[in-house]
């Protein structure tokens, strides 16, 4: 497994794994299995496991900290503050207070099971605290030794510069894929100015670039995909468009849609270390496999051609998904 460098000091795999949906989100949830693919992702050199107090709730928390009881790996642990919600319910609050955060984060490394949080990300951005508290507060968690690092998620370009300027900031996570790309007009080149890293979550369109879901009728019971915009039948057609072009150089190359999705990003940069999410070991197994693959510059630039000319419709999460997005 290569390494990359989340902002000057933060070193991991290349390739992350996304544990989200271990535990809800994506179906029905199956420890036993999760355990297995936390220990394959472990032998396949993957060291980045990326976690949310709101995942479950808590659950998901609790479940990588039985995993690192239990195994002692030597793993980078990131995880989010901010977003609140009921369990059972997707309806969400975002609380960034500084009171919250620590609250919140006492209550994650409870959980884990550890003493340091190697990545902690404020979740998504509530309006009506000022960043610059919000930073105050995890500046003081980190020199508790509580945080090593500090990170945000999709926020915008003036944002993060405000928060930079009180306290450097190691990596942005936000969506970011072959049909998610807003980043690149503005947040993905602040990051490079300010030497930020990126770490793009649903690298793979939660997992509608893979081409296994192209029906909006193939979801398992639970799975809020089924909700989503860009998953209705009326939008699912058009957005399929996308995934014949990745499957098509993927039959070129002798590879699967998943792994040419994963290696365009990787190709955008040193910085950028994506955590696909998988609760099933052969596509950890898959996705892992990305690290070797190269697309030349040409595929490259035919690929990026050909995905720009096409459309995508929908909106990437409800409206109340959306909340906090681009903050």
């Amino acid at each position: 497994m290569k390494h990359r460098r989340l902002g000057t000091e933060l070193e991991v795999s290349a390739l992350g794994l996304g544990c989200m949906g271990m535990s809800e989100f994506y179906g029905p949830r199956d420890d036993d299995e999760s355990f297995k693919v936390l220990d394959r992702a472990v032998e396949l050199g993957i060291n980045f496991f990326d976690t949310a107090d709101m995942y479950g709730p808590h659950h998901n928390e609790e479940l990588i900290g039985r995993f690192l009881s239990t195994r002692r790996p030597t793993v980078r642990i990131a995880t989010k503050f901010g977003i609140v919600r009921a369990p059972g319910e997707y309806r969400r609050n975002i609380d960034n207070r500084a009171d919250y955060a620590r609250q919140a984060c006492e209550g994650s490394l409870r959980r884990l099971g550890i003493e340091q949080i190697d990545l902690y990300y404020v979740h998504r951005v509530d309006a009506s605290t000022p960043i610059e508290e919000t930073m105050e507060g995890l500046a003081a968690l980190k020199r508790e030794g509580k945080i090593a690092h500090i990170g945000l998620c999709e926020v915008n370009a003036n944002t993060l510069r405000r928060a930079h300027a009180v306290h450097p900031i190691t990596a942005v996570q936000t969506e970011y894929s072959l049909w998610s790309r807003d980043v690149e007009k503005e947040v993905l080149p602040v990051c490079r100015e300010l030497g930020i890293g990126f770490v793009p979550y649903s690298p793979l369109g939660r997992g509608f670039l893979t081409g296994r879901f192209q029906d909006a009728k193939v979801f398992a019971e639970g799975d809020f995909r089924a909700g989503l915009p860009r998953f209705a039948d009326e939008n699912i057609t058009t957005n399929r468009q996308i995934v014949d072009v990745i499957a098509e150089l993927g039959q070129r190359k002798g590879c699967s849609p998943a792994q040419i999705a994963l290696a365009w990003l990787l190709a955008q940069g040193d910085d950028i270390v994506p955590i696909p999410g998988t609760k099933q070991r052969r596509y950890l197994e898959e996705n892992a496999a990305s690290i070797e693959l190269e697309l030349t510059a040409e595929e490259l630039s035919s690929l990026d051609l050909a995905v720009s000319r096409l459309p995508v419709i929908g909106e990437r999460y409800t409206p109340e998904g959306m909340k906090g997005v681009d903050a």
